[in-house]
């Protein structure tokens, strides 16, 4: 295992790019042989301006936390802070259990920016893209990338969790983000055996939904058992995937959801009204037509 330690330790930035790079490249080529939806939008445009946003907050997190969530775990294990400093076990464990531990914390921060107005509007960045393919899974706005480091952070303090744990955990978490976001399509057999231990894309599609019951479901990244377990788990659209349409109500202007200038300034138009997390009933919901 220390071996093992050392050589991911070593091998850290080729392997986050070429996972990165790899899943990327795999998934636009399946979306192009096998694609689940017909795309609204020219492709080239939304994925030079994702990818642009992509790059933007990758240069922004360097530039102000080089070492980002590997550095605090260094640093913790520096100064003996966290559960997993404090008590002797086996170390495989302390890596399963770090991993389990940080997608549950990025589930229940997935959760709070659909809860709290003021994180919403940060998130809509996210959700305000039309279509729903594999950079949709990476378009974030800075400021929210800023707050989910943060969140990171204190979670990898807390738990002490070591440095291999969160290198693991941020590489299977970039990687099934682009999964699950990608326009491809899965036998329908194969799509549930799938959910038992990921979040494929007809699950995640589902979150971004227009219909506010549907987009406050399966918050789930990376595993899809906290949506099973804490009852926010949907199995389908009500419209169909291919008939459903994806985004946000009162964001449809593709100047401003498509271009990187408009996606950046989301946060800051478009108040959020009559947005409440716990609307999940459809029958009294659709009555009143308040929208995000």
């Amino acid at each position: 295992m220390q071996n093992f330690e050392q050589w991911i330790l070593i091998h850290e930035i080729p392997l986050r790019m070429t996972f990165t790079f790899g899943v990327l490249g795999l998934m636009a080529l399946w979306e192009t042989l096998s694609p689940r939806r017909k795309p609204l939008l020219s492709k080239p445009l939304r994925w030079l301006n994702n990818l642009s946003l992509v790059l933007l907050n990758n240069l922004m997190v360097r530039a102000l936390f080089p070492t980002a969530a590997v550095g605090v775990a260094a640093f913790a294990h520096s100064r003996g802070w966290g559960l997993f400093n404090l008590y002797n076990l086996p170390f495989p464990w302390i890596i399963l259990v770090s991993i389990l531990t940080l997608d549950l914390v990025i589930y229940l921060q997935h959760v709070m920016f659909h809860a709290v107005p003021a994180l919403w509007r940060l998130h809509r960045v996210h959700h305000a893209d039309p279509d729903f393919d594999v950079t949709t899974g990476l378009r974030f706005h800075p400021l929210e990338i800023l707050l989910s480091l943060g969140i990171k952070a204190a979670a990898i303090i807390v738990l002490g969790a070591p440095i291999v744990a969160v290198i693991v955990f941020e590489i299977l978490l970039n990687a099934t983000a682009m999964f699950n976001h990608g326009n491809v399509r899965l036998p329908k057999r194969l799509d549930q055996l799938l959910r038992l231990l990921v979040v494929t894309p007809d699950m995640h599609r589902v979150h971004h939904s227009v219909e506010d019951d549907e987009a406050n479901s399966n918050f789930g990244f990376n595993l899809p058992w906290w949506d099973r377990l804490l009852g926010t788990y949907r199995d389908s659209p009500r419209a169909g995937h291919t008939a459903m349409t994806i985004g946000i109500h009162k964001l449809r202007d593709s100047r401003q959801v498509t271009w990187l200038p408009g996606m950046l300034m989301i946060p800051f138009s478009s108040p959020v009204s009559g947005y409440v997390i716990n609307r999940r009933g459809w029958n009294g919901f659709r009555k009143n037509k308040e929208k995000r």
